[in-house]
């Protein structure tokens, strides 16, 4: 199995079109989706992220820091997955809830270097 992080990007108010119960469905449906990916064997981690956060540009002696909004478009969270290749984490990135909920969802599919080929050196994995 190879890892892979699924970067759930939307609008920044994707749902605020929302009812109240649209947002509840959506929250079920997710917790479905993440206790699905759990036990096939998938999920690694998932996580939602805040509104609010900052964006750190230039070189030392010489960084910027700007507001994280620069755009329309947002990353809302992501999926930390196990899957056996590019294609079945696509397929598991297609059955995400954020797509029947949010018009213009998109959700960026990329495979976790594990190691630098060049030096063979392996990169630390979280807890």
């Amino acid at each position: 199995m190879k890892e892979f992080f699924l970067l759930i990007r939307n609008q920044v108010e994707g749902k605020a079109a929302l009812s109240a119960r649209q947002q509840q469905d959506f929250l079920q449906a997710c917790e479905v989706y993440i206790k699905e990916l759990r036990e096939n064997g998938n999920l690694l981690a998932a996580q939602p992220l805040e509104k609010e956060g900052r964006i750190i540009s230039g070189n030392p002696g010489a960084f910027q820091e700007g507001p994280y909004q620069e755009t329309s478009e947002t990353m809302v969270g992501y999926y930390h997955i196990l899957a056996p290749g590019l294609d079945a984490a696509v397929a598991i990135a297609k059955r995400n809830p954020e797509f029947a909920f949010v018009q213009g969802a998109r959700i960026e599919v990329r495979p976790v270097k594990m190691i630098e080929e060049s030096t063979r050196f392996v990169y630390p994995k979280g807890s």
